[in-house]
């Protein structure tokens, strides 16, 4: 389970410093892809693997919501590699779709880890109400 965050900055590249902890978390083989809200999301193999069954599982031919969720999720995706030096190319793509700038913010949700320009981090988080959105999910069954 990923946990924290972690404050970096992206160079003019496209790499990152992926913090050690996050990278001894990861692994070998793992992969980067457009996450929800604006973000990147880093799985490693066993979650990436869990993600492309479900995804092979949807009604790909009768569902255009179904197609179109693969191919926001598969065709934006590649394999992650770490440099000697602990850094990560992040494509050009990826870049994009996140907004990333100059700094950056990695954040351990639990299966997976994000990685947020840190503006849209600090905008994103900063208009949360966690005790309605608590209240919410109580309601529907979640016990703390």
């Amino acid at each position: 389970m990923y946990k924290g965050e972690y404050s970096h900055s992206i160079d003019a590249k496209g790499r990152i410093t992926v913090p050690v902890k996050l990278r001894d978390e990861l692994g070998e083989g793992f992969v980067i892809t457009k996450g929800l809200d604006g973000c990147l999301w880093m799985l490693d193999k066993e979650q990436w693997d869990k993600v492309e069954e479900m995804l092979l599982t949807m009604p790909q031919l009768t569902s255009k919501e179904a197609r179109a969720f693969s191919r926001f999720m598969i065709a934006g995706a590649c394999d992650g590699e770490v440099d000697k030096q602990g850094r990560l190319l992040i494509p050009a793509n990826l870049r994009e779709h996140a907004g990333l700038t100059k700094d950056v913010v990695f954040s351990g949700v639990g299966s997976r880890v994000e990685i947020w320009d840190k503006s849209r981090y600090d905008e994103i988080n900063e208009g949360i109400d966690i005790d309605a959105i608590t209240a919410k999910l109580v309601e529907q069954g979640l016990r703390i």
